[in-house]
This record gives C-alpha cells, structure tokens and sequence, in this order.
C-alpha cells in the first residue's frame, strides 16, 4: 500500500509510527470508538467483525500481512463500523492520523492505490451479500476453506494443510450461520474425504472437489 510513496514520505511515516506486539485475543480497535490513525500489519492475523444485536459476531474479513486497516473510517472522518480482534499474534504498526493524512495528501499515486482497495472493498462487500442469498451454507463453508486454502496453504505430501486455526465460532461467523452447523458440515466433509483434521488445523485431502462444491464457477 505504500510503495508509491517517496523516500521522504516512507520515512516520516516510519520515523512517527509505533510497532507494537500484540497477543492473540487482543483488541485492536472497537466498533463506535474515534479513529486516531491507521494499522498496518506486519505479522499475525487480525479479524474484523461486526456484533449483532444478538451478541454473535458476523466476521466481515480477515486481515493478513501487509494489510491497512480502519483507513476507511479515518478518510470518512467517522467512528469505527466495525472492531478488530487479533486471532494470532501479530505486530502491527500503528500510523498517527496526521502524518498518514500528509502522505495521502501530498502523493497522487498513493491517494489512487487507496482509493483503489476502498473500491476493492465494496466489491468484495457486494459479492458476500450475493452469496448469503444464493449459495447454500454447505456451498459457503466450501468456498471458505477454498480461499483460506489460498491465502494460508502450506502444500505437502500432495495435501494443503492450512497454516492458521479458526475456531468453529469464527468459521460460523465468518460464513453467517450457527455454529453447530459448522460442526456437522466439516464433519461430512471430513466423512467424504475433502478435508481431514491435524490437531485444530484443516488438511485439504481434495481441493478441486471444494471447488466443484463451492460453486466457485456458477
């Protein structure tokens, strides 16, 4: 998100930013609080969900390396619409308001790239409304392991394990349904041989048969 800033640029935004660990399980940012600047991961994975009225998370996404977060909120000069959860432990740089500000300001590439993943995100926003409507839940949780598959696979022995654990809780959010049906549909899938378990971690035994169950082409 920042190589199109000039050396002077990167440089007041490293010598103004703080790096700070973080434990899993750690807030990064509430839903309604005020935004004072903009995080960028550097390690770890971080969730960003909504509470429902019913106490339940609905998780939006998952943020990974390299990823900006609560710019949106910051540029819209509004509260936070959403709250961020470390799931494993990361360092994350936190970039104070002003001197992101400068940068956007002052560089027109960098304010394009921005304004480009903002764009990015409503898409993406879009596409999951889409799919809460047409594909059934087996259909999600397929497409999820899919794409985790994708941004968190480590392949071996002809197999994909992926390298992050979810709880069942954060699967259920992440794909907008009841825990207990997480539970039963990874049960089948394990049942038909598309996934296998290695202590809390998934294996992907048939990845193109997600695929197909997805409906990722429809």
């Amino acid at each position: 998100m920042f190589s199109d800033l000039t050396k002077e640029q990167a440089c007041n935004i490293s010598d103004n930013k703080n790096m700070i660990s973080h434990r899993k399980g750690q807030m990064l940012y509430y839903e309604g609080a005020k935004p004072l600047g903009v995080f960028c991961v550097n390690a770890g994975v971080i969730k960003i969900f909504k509470t429902a009225s019913n106490g339940k998370d609905q998780i939006i996404h998952l943020a990974k390396t390299g990823d900006l977060l609560g710019y949106s909120a910051l540029l819209g000069e509004e509260n936070y619409t959403n709250s961020a959860m470390v799931i494993e432990d990361a360092k994350i740089c936190f970039i104070p308001k002003e001197n992101f500000l400068k940068a956007l300001i002052s560089n027109g590439p960098f304010f394009r790239r921005l304004t480009k993943a903002l764009s990015n995100e409503i898409g993406v926003m879009e596409e999951k409304l889409v799919d809460a409507s047409q594909k059934s839940i087996r259909e999600r949780l397929a497409y999820l392991i899919v794409q985790l598959a994708n941004s968190y696979g480590m392949d071996g022995g002809g197999h994909q394990q992926i390298n992050l654990v979810l709880s069942r809780e954060e699967i259920a959010g992440l794909i907008g349904t009841a825990t207990e049906s997480v539970i039963r549909l990874l049960s089948e899938f394990k049942k038909d041989k598309l996934i296998e378990f290695e202590g809390k971690k998934i294996i992907i035994l048939d990845k193109e048969g997600l695929v197909k169950l997805s409906d990722f082409y429809a």
